[in-house]
């Protein structure tokens, strides 16, 4: 069964930047598209981004297009997510997730991380 586990989140201030990292067990790196989601107290869940299992293919959410950044170390079975220009808006839990391409963007992913909290004060 795969896991993957968060890492990477704390306060930081607008502005600023921070980089989330998510470890994958249980399953090559490369068997499966990997996305980040966010949810804010009160929000529903919300797709940020997705890469394709080979990494030719990157879709990213409006919101955080041009802030956000998501890449993969295959070797290290490594997901990451580099936030820029951070904003209080941008406070939330963040998580990753694996599975079919679209099925991330969707949010029905077969695998989800505990969540990681990013707080970003003004």
């Amino acid at each position: 069964q795969v896991q993957l586990v968060e890492s990477g989140g704390g306060l930081v201030q607008a502005g600023g930047s921070r980089r989330l990292t998510c470890a994958v067990s249980g399953r090559t790196l490369r068997s499966s598209a990997m996305g980040w989601f966010r949810q804010a107290p009160g929000k529903e869940r919300e797709f940020l981004t997705v890469v394709s299992r080979t990494g030719s293919k990157i879709d990213y959410a409006d919101s955080v297009k041009g802030r956000f950044t998501i890449s993969r170390d295959d070797a290290k079975n490594t997901v990451f997510l580099q936030m820029d220009s951070l904003g209080p808006e941008d406070t939330a839990v963040y998580y990753c997730a694996a599975g079919n391409y679209y099925s991330v963007i969707d949010g029905e992913s077969d695998s989800w991380g505990q969540g990681t909290q990013v707080t970003v004060s003004s």
